[in-house]
């Protein structure tokens, strides 16, 4: 039995279908990522496995309690750090931190232990009001609420929204080493590039999980080849790559496009011929790997 099971869970808001069948499983000290955009439902499954909403079909369970009969005992066992900033903006680190601790009916000195690693980061801002920090310092004393009861599981939602890159990165080391600690983590995200360090992973749009495994086997299973496109005159060449023979797929990333295609059909000097006859002779190609924004964007075409 996995930490996390999740059934054929759905939830609809009146006509909108926000989560449709949904079933997966996480195991014991395993971060697992929930990967899609905004709008895919990621929140609504995060509310309903947190207890915090009722699904219309389908059941789960959080370390063996049903979320919809045991609610009450699940709260006790997880941790949840929403997307937005939800603690107290007018209280201090240190005070935040006392209050989620004696809700659990703990204490921060006994579970020093727990979140001595990101506490002391912001410790020294103990008396600074949590509306006063910054992005950064938010993500750690909202981790360290969420950790100081010990939880078995936990859950973060969306937790590096609006957190610049080097916060990010560090949140994400902070996450592997709770990890170590035999903690589930079940995190959501809408930035790809934050897949590949999670364990395993499911891919959600539209309310549908349209693919799930490790980082590594999921771009494995990417069925085609792939070339990466760059120019000065970015959406004019996308126009054109797009209805170019043997051209599968075409999206843009970045400073570049990433073009899937058919090399019975076409290939890297033919589709720089066809970019030069059109005016553009700056266009550059290359052979790349795929990535799992690539294998997104191409399930979610199917």
């Amino acid at each position: 039995m996995g930490v996390i099971e999740i059934n054929g869970v759905s939830k609809s808001y009146g006509q909108l279908k926000a989560l449709s069948d949904i079933s997966l499983e996480v195991g014991q000290g395993e971060i697992f990522g929930l990967i899609g955009p905004d709008g895919a439902g990621k929140t609504t499954l995060f509310r309903i496995m947190t207890t915090l909403m009722l699904p219309d079909a389908g059941s789960g369970s959080i370390c063996g309690l049903d979320i919809v009969r045991d609610y009450s005992r699940i709260r006790r066992i997880i941790g949840y750090m929403p997307g937005r900033f939800s603690l107290y903006q007018d209280l201090t680190v240190k005070e935040n931190l006392d209050y989620f601790a004696t809700l659990f009916g703990t204490t921060v000195s006994s579970s020093y232990g727990t979140i001595r690693e990101i506490y002391s980061q912001i410790e020294p801002f103990r008396d600074r009001r949590a509306g006063k920090l910054s992005g950064g310092m938010k993500q750690k004393l909202a981790l360290c609420c969420a950790l100081v009861h010990k939880p078995a599981v936990l859950f973060l939602d969306e937790p590096t929204t609006g957190v610049d890159a080097v916060s990010r990165k560090d949140f994400w080391t902070m996450l592997s080493r709770i990890r170590e600690s035999g903690v589930s983590v079940f995190v959501s995200t809408p930035y790809m590039d934050e897949a590949s360090m999670c364990d395993r992973l499911a891919m959600i749009r539209d309310g549908k999980i349209i693919g799930t495994g490790t980082p590594a086997g999921i771009v494995s299973g990417y069925p085609y080849r792939l070339l990466a496109v760059e120019g000065k005159r970015m959406y004019p060449m996308l126009k054109i790559l797009r209805v170019a023979e043997g051209v599968i797929s075409c999206f843009s990333f970045g400073n570049s496009h990433h073009l899937a295609y058919d090399p019975a059909k076409t290939g890297k000097e033919a589709l720089l011929k066809t970019m030069h006859a059109a005016g553009f002779d700056d266009c550059s190609v290359r052979e790349i790997v795929p990535g799992i924004e690539d294998c997104f964007m191409q399930l979610a075409g199917k």
